[in-house]
């Protein structure tokens, strides 16, 4: 049988990567300089066919009754950024109730927007100095990372390319705001000086490893110096701090202060009664 992804614009293909919902292993990974990788379930049985420049399809022989789900297909793409579409594959044993049933058999993304959970969450104030990491523990050798944008209702863009290419590294930075910084282990970040607020959204690191597609996704909140301070924020917790330790040190004054008078009272007492501290 053959899977269907077809990126419907034209450009650069960095990485085509299928899935079998819900599993997080791929079954099948492209890359146009380091070739293919296959899961040891499909070796052998699965190809990518590659028919134009921005095909990711593939085709599977052997087809036997665990190769029944749903597939997913990621297509990484410059400038674009990235696309998915669905396969749906079913048995073909039982028929279909109706002919519209065989129509849900090559299912795209649903038009409406995913939600969007961030990994990471960063408040910053307006007008301050950020910088934006995406720390991302690696499960494999990375050899392209993309960080990508995403403003409140709208969509992603990338704003930045980290690779290796001939043994050095690269960087690419398209972003209009801040500075994109790559390292040599493929980690990026973003440097934001006098944060605006229309810096606040989504942002997205991808890495494209020899074991797949990894992400990291931070949400940025700004609020404004005339609203919600940081420095205000944090003078609140130093005040409260100290407050509780004064109060705590005013309550141990205080016992202590209690315990010494009951020790001098009791002195008093026997020095006033000393046929008391003969019989004690």
């Amino acid at each position: 049988m053959v899977l269907d992804c077809l990126c419907p614009w034209d450009g650069n293909l960095s990485l085509v990567s299928w899935t079998k919902v819900p599993d997080k292993y791929p079954v099948a990974i492209f890359h146009p300089e380091y070739g293919v990788v296959f899961s040891r379930q499909h070796k052998g049985r699965v190809e990518f066919l590659r028919t134009t420049t921005m095909d990711g399809s593939i085709s599977m022989r052997n087809v036997t009754h665990q190769d029944i789900g749903l597939y997913r297909c990621s297509v990484q793409t410059f400038p674009q950024g990235p696309w998915t579409k669905r396969v749906q594959v079913e048995d073909l044993d039982e028929p279909p109730e109706d002919d519209e049933e065989e129509e849900k058999e090559d299912i795209t993304e649903p038009p409406t927007p995913e939600v969007t959970v961030a990994d990471v969450e960063l408040l910053a104030e307006q007008n301050n100095n950020l910088t934006i990491s995406c720390n991302h523990k690696h499960n494999g050798t990375v050899y392209q990372a993309l960080l990508e944008r995403m403003p409140h209702g709208q969509r992603w863009g990338i704003i930045g390319v980290c690779k290796k290419v001939e043994g050095g590294l690269v960087g690419e930075d398209y972003s209009d705001r801040g500075r994109v910084n790559c390292h040599d282990s493929l980690d990026v970040n973003l440097q934001l000086t006098g944060v605006a607020m229309d810096d606040g959204g989504f942002y997205r690191c991808t890495f494209n490893t020899d074991a797949g597609v990894q992400t990291t996704t931070v949400l940025l909140t700004v609020v404004t110096q005339g609203g919600f301070s940081l420095s205000l924020y944090m003078m609140i917790i130093y005040i409260g701090a100290g407050t509780a330790g004064l109060v705590l040190f005013i309550v141990i004054l205080i016992l202590a202060l209690k315990h010494w008078r009951q020790n001098k009272r009791e002195e008093y007492r026997v020095k006033l009664h000393p046929s008391r501290r003969q019989d004690d």
